[in-house]
């Protein structure tokens, strides 16, 4: 009966929108419950985490600890993909209770005949799930607790821990209390680290003027992995069209041999399930995908929903545009920006059922030709409960593929797009670049809900954006930025070869590339190698090998006398990989200062030894203080140590 129950269950974390949410995890990841869970009077309570995977029919239970003012904690890992149910259960542990009672009272010197009579209830209760030896045992506990003549034995059985051991092992719940049941949903292991390069394949060719297919990329491949990318992406690949179509630096007249944006999709070639013919054929792209996963790369495609006024879904479908009143149909804007080689899709159409099982058929041909990541385009300017329905959709069938969001957009915008299902999310990173700026981004990331179910992905630069603190920079800064991305967060990205050849010029007063491979193709030369190059190589590795990296969460920033130095300590969540990372944010000169180092975090006192050896020049060091000079010249700007107490 509810209102016999006595255990008040409150504050369950984690939880988002009131469990309406799942968090999110990957393989073999961890779940950290915390809960109040209180009772009226002085009775001890019992609380435990139910668990289980949606396909699995009992529940799994770890108890909980009790920590001070009634707060409770546990974790349990999750070990398969798809959705697992998890909840908060609470008893009043009468038989506890009356254990406690007997060893107070006898403490008081107080007699407890009456109480031994009142325990063998509690030992028959749980006879019945005990084992057969335990049985045995019970039997005979009983057997005593009723024997007056075996008081001494019976006040020892009583306070024994091995009676109160089957007591918890075999606890009765009467009146036991349930949360409210909360769900989290479980990726594979790239959702949360990954290392993304992207470069057009129309780029691809070693030969200049000439246009890149997929064969020209199978040649990149050995570079790419070399580099220590493991997810290779794609702009769109598809017929681009002819209609409006853009001519160089988003020129609104094109000549004849101008390419035009990839993301103007669709022409009389076909549309989103079609190749461009100027790249080669499906058979083509799916012989590459084949390739780079034998090089351990995946191939990330691009899911843009948009299409080329000569896209075949404007004369097949017109009822999924948006037509103006002169009889025109309504491109692309963003005020004052003007796209006029792109039509939006017309979601509050009337056949948004069709349309909405086309936007699926879409993904499952690609999924069915080998994809199992999705980069999509603009994802804030489509309904975000359509998000949630195809995502959902698709991961029915296929749990293992990823979805990264590209909004670059309001934060309440982007944390709805992670909430609605997607497994990564583009950031604000490219724009952070002082310390405080960098520091209060990663935490807000890291130590607020957002934890629980956004996945950042840092990328430096992008096609689209060419930020103002790379346009004409030193090497050192291109090295501290990708450093950055690379060492913060366990997914990151580049778009290149722009990024590390350094190419960075802009249009005047604009974060955008002047000569845009948006809009043209580009040749360059792939075989070149620099500093930057073998960097990011040593630096891809270095994730690769320290599991302190491969997590974003488990980071905390060290205090550092110098705004142009900062620090910060990373671990993995069994603390058997731990580094500290130092970046010079300055770019142009040498900079010092003194570190902190978190000693408590750390698990050493002042004077204990400390050793550090930097992965990336294999120096060694012994620190024994809690203070620490450290410097940091431009040619070199980093620090990647690898802590050992």
């Amino acid at each position: 009966m509810q209102n016999q129950k006595r255990v008040v269950i409150e504050s369950v974390k984690p939880q988002i929108n009131c469990g309406e949410i799942p968090i999110k995890r990957v393989e073999y990841e961890y779940v950290n419950v915390n809960a109040d869970v209180l009772v009226d009077g002085h009775d001890l309570i019992a609380v435990a985490v139910l668990f289980k995977h949606e396909n699995d029919q009992k529940w799994q239970e770890v108890a909980m600890d009790s920590l001070d003012n009634d707060a409770w904690h546990a974790r349990f890992c999750v070990k398969r993909q798809g959705y697992y149910l998890y909840k908060v259960q609470a008893w009043v542990d009468y038989a506890l209770n009356w254990q406690k009672g007997i060893a107070c009272k006898m403490a008081d010197s107080q007699s407890v005949s009456i109480e031994l009579l009142e325990g063998v209830a509690y030992v028959k209760a749980i006879s019945a799930k005990a084992t057969k030896a335990e049985k045995e045992y019970l039997k005979k506990v009983a057997k005593v607790f009723s024997d007056s003549k075996k008081y001494e034995e019976a006040i020892t059985i009583a306070k024994s821990d091995k009676l109160q051991s089957l007591f918890r092992k075999y606890p009765k719940k009467q009146f036991a209390n349930n949360s409210k049941t909360f769900m989290v949903y479980v990726d594979r292991s790239k959702a949360r680290f990954s290392t993304w390069y992207e470069f057009f394949p129309r780029s691809a060719s070693s030969k200049k003027n000439t246009h890149g297919t997929f064969k020209d990329c199978e040649k990149l491949l050995p570079r790419v992995a070399k580099m220590g990318f493991d997810t290779l992406y794609f702009p769109p690949v598809h017929p681009i069209g002819e209609v409006n179509r853009k001519g160089k630096n988003n020129d609104t007249e094109a000549q004849s041999d101008d390419v035009g944006s990839a993301w103007g999709i669709g022409s009389k070639y076909g549309g989103h399930k079609e190749i461009n013919p100027s790249l080669g054929s499906t058979e083509d792209f799916k012989r590459l995908i084949k390739k780079a996963k034998k090089l351990g790369i995946e191939i990330a495609m691009d899911y843009a929903l948009q299409a080329a006024p000569d896209h075949p879904w404007v004369k097949e479908h017109p009822q999924w545009f948006k037509w103006r009143p002169d009889g025109t149909v309504q491109y692309a804007e963003n005020p004052p920006k003007k796209y006029q080689d792109i039509l939006p899709i017309y979601f509050e159409s009337k056949d948004y059922k069709a349309l909405w099982e086309e936007c699926l058929g879409i993904l499952c041909y690609w999924i069915d030709c080998g994809i199992r990541v999705f980069r999509v385009d603009n994802p804030h300017t489509k309904p975000f409960y359509f998000w949630h329905w195809i995502i959902s959709e698709v991961k029915k069938k296929h749990p293992d593929v990823i979805f990264l969001a590209e909004a670059f957009t309001r934060p309440k915008i982007m944390q709805q797009l992670a909430k609605q299902g997607f497994s990564q999310s583009y950031t604000y990173f490219t724009w952070r670049e002082s310390k405080q700026e960098l520091t209060d981004y990663i935490e807000e990331l890291t130590q607020t809900e957002l934890r629980e179910y956004m996945r950042p992905n840092f990328w430096p630069n992008t096609p689209d954006i060419n930020p103002f603190h790379l346009q004409g920079a030193t090497q050192s800064k291109y090295i501290q930025r990708y450093v950055l991305a690379a060492t913060l967060s366990s997914n990151t990205g580049i778009y290149g070869p722009v990024f590390e050849h350094m190419i960075s010029a802009a249009l005047e007063g604009k974060e955008e590339y002047l000569n845009s491979e948006k809009f043209q193709v580009c040749n360059y030369n792939w075989s070149q190698e620099n500093k930057l190059t073998h960097i990011i190589t040593q630096v891809n590795k270095i994730r690769h090998q320290n599991e302190a990296l491969q997590q974003t969460n488990n980071v905390k920033f060290c205090t550092v006398d110098n705004d142009n130095l900062i620090a910060f300590y990373k671990w993995d969540d069994a603390k058997k990989n731990e580094l500290l990372i130092v970046v010079n944010l300055e770019g142009f000169n040498k900079q010092e200062g003194s570190l902190q180092l978190p000693l408590y975090e750390l698990g050493i006192a002042e004077g204990q030894q400390l050793f550090l050896n930097d992965l990336m020049t294999n120096n060694s060091y012994v620190w024994n203080k809690e203070w620490n000079y450290v410097a940091l010249d431009p040619a070199l700007p980093f620090h990647i140590f690898k802590l050992k107490k």
